[in-house]
């Protein structure tokens, strides 16, 4: 992602998974520890040692969310087990508007939620307590599920755990089945329209996007709109990010990282990135750059994706999943995205599938507020179990999924026809507060996925007709099929969640990047073809008054003390 939070997904992801874009990493309390949810969906086992409930006095824990939603209803299924069992009830409240005028607010008055979602704001604000007195103490599910990446999830600078990842602890082969993370999406409607062709290069995904609209200029009554991007808040990484995969790097957020000499480089403002914003501003000039697309905010882009009229975008899936939610539960599968790989030079791997990490500086914390911090270590803690992570994801046995002969699970064609109906998840999932929570990913003791979307017999069985279209006219199975297998990650993996440290040059020079990102990447598009040169010249003079070098030497910093002491 970007080099700040990301998202949050999911996460966030909402659901995710998902979820991000600005650098951002581990730190001391009193310094930004800024995250964002990981590319993709990784995958952990869980220890069914442990018992599966603690005893919890009644109590009201209030938990602010980084995400807009979906809101559960009052009757939600989940939480009130979660009170019927545990006697805890969850006072959430979501976000509503801007991030950071949000945080903003809250640090300004001190007056925090006892449990909060992840942001360096918080942890420079002093406002999260240490966690690993608590974990070592009172949580055994918490400590074994990050026990090998203990020394990871500690703060670099005074050694304190301030965050419990929500994803990336994972054990076992990385066999995902969708990819959650970065890509060139386009709607399927254009891939059938033109026989399924197979492309790898920029020039061949918007010679499809503009043929299409040329020919349906119109989609249900609404203008076609060829490509769009988001660049609002922090999920500014769907603008700034794809040049690094056009050349066959990962998501190291503001970076690109040499996987031999581990030392990074800008790419925003240089030939790395030139290209790609030309062809946008070619495209542009055609009329099929989206030109609200650098003036709308995260809900307006989710309602134009749900729209069905967006026919590509570049972005991760958890970030615009809800709008593809949507999209299917109105029946327009046809309209849902399929996520492509694209390069520069055919001769290119790409390098948009990674292998999980942990998802440093992201999901929960304890704020210096909570009354008894001890209370709610143990409800986390319980609910880290196998009982509670199965209720989470595969639901309850006999309503949301069934046990074959064999032992797996499996869910019937109504069943799964819930999950897709967004009002009925509202009643009977918590996905937004799942999406923060740490998480069993991978496979379980008894041979179960950790959720059905993992599960290959129920993906298969899932699928619409649309989607076995999809894959079998590629020769494909799954949707990571189209992109090619991840090495082993780099150990000092990756940048985007290094800190920059709140108040210094780098954190500085950061945001002064990123400003000027926001500003001269959107002139270079929308501006006329003959004046693109010049105002990408102009760019990278600004950039260059930036003091990038504070921030390079940061990250460079960082990647090298990651090597030394995580190699280990």
């Amino acid at each position: 992602m970007g080099a700040r939070a990301r998202k949050v997904a999911f996460g966030l992801l909402m659901l995710i998974m998902v979820f991000s874009v600005v650098a951002a990493g581990c730190s001391s309390s009193n310094k930004n520890k800024d995250g964002s949810p990981s590319a993709s969906q990784p995958a952990s086992s869980s220890d069914t040692s442990a018992p599966t409930t603690v005893a919890i006095e009644p109590m009201t824990i209030s938990v602010f969310l980084n995400v807009p939603g979906p809101i559960p209803t009052d009757n939600n299924r989940i939480y009130k087990k979660i009170k019927d069992e545990l006697g805890v009830t969850l006072k959430e409240e979501y976000l509503v508007g801007d991030l950071e005028q949000k945080l903003g607010v809250m640090i300004a008055g001190g007056d925090y939620p006892d449990i909060i979602s992840a942001n360096v704001k918080l942890t420079a604000a002093n406002a999260v307590l240490p966690l690993e007195d608590l974990i070592e103490q009172h949580a055994p599910n918490l400590k074994k599920h990050y026990e090998d990446v203990w020394n990871l999830i500690k703060d670099p600078d005074d050694g304190h755990i301030y965050w419990l990842p929500n994803f990336g602890v994972y054990q076992g082969d990385f066999k995902p089945t969708q990819h959650y993370g970065p890509a060139f999406f386009i709607q399927r409607a254009v891939l059938k329209e033109y026989n399924y062709p197979k492309f790898k290069t920029l020039d061949e995904y918007f010679k499809l996007i503009e043929d299409y609209q040329a020919k349906y200029p119109e989609i249900d009554g609404q203008p076609t709109i060829g490509f769009t991007a988001l660049a609002f808040d922090w999920r500014d990484f769907g603008l700034r990010n794809a040049p690094q995969h056009l050349i066959g790097h990962p998501n190291d957020g503001g970076v690109v990282v040499d996987p031999v000499t581990n030392v990074a480089e800008l790419f925003e403002s240089t030939d790395i990135a030139k290209p790609y914003y030309k062809k946008l501003n070619e495209i542009n000039s055609k009329g099929l750059m989206d030109k609200e697309a650098f003036a709308q905010n995260y809900d307006q882009y989710m309602a134009k994706i749900a729209s069905g009229r967006v026919l590509g975008m570049f972005d991760q899936r958890w970030n615009f999943q809800q709008g593809e939610e949507s999209l299917i539960s109105q029946g327009k599968s046809e309209r849902a995205y399929v996520g492509l790989p694209l390069v520069y030079d055919v001769n290119t791997t790409d390098y948009y599938l990674d292998r999980p990490v942990v998802n440093l500086n992201n999901g929960f914390g304890i704020t210096v507020n909570a009354d008894d911090p001890v209370k709610i270590i143990k409800v986390l803690d319980t609910l880290m179990t196998e009982k509670w992570q199965k209720l989470f994801y595969w639901g309850e046995e006999g309503i949301d999924y069934h046990v074959g002969d064999n032992g797996l699970y499996y869910r019937t064609p109504e069943q799964r026809k819930d999950q897709e109906d967004v009002t009925w998840k509202q009643a009977n999932k918590a996905d937004s507060f799942y999406g923060q929570m740490p998480k069993l990913e991978g496979n379980y003791p008894d041979g179960n996925a950790d959720s059905p979307g993992n599960q290959p017999d129920e993906f298969f069985a899932n699928l619409k007709d649309i989607d076995r279209e999809v894959l079998q006219a590629y020769g494909y199975k799954v949707w990571t099929d189209f992109f090619s297998a991840p090495p082993p990650n780099r150990v000092s993996y990756p940048a985007w969640n290094i800190d920059l440290i709140e108040g210094s040059e780098a954190r500085v020079s950061s945001q002064k990047m990123k400003d000027l990102a926001l500003k001269y990447l959107p002139k270079a598009i929308l501006t006329s073809p003959e004046n693109f040169d010049s105002v990408w010249a102009e760019y990278g003079q600004q950039v260059s008054k930036a003091n990038p070098e504070a921030y390079l030497n940061r990250v460079n910093e960082q990647l090298k003390w990651r090597q030394d002491n995580w190699g280990k």
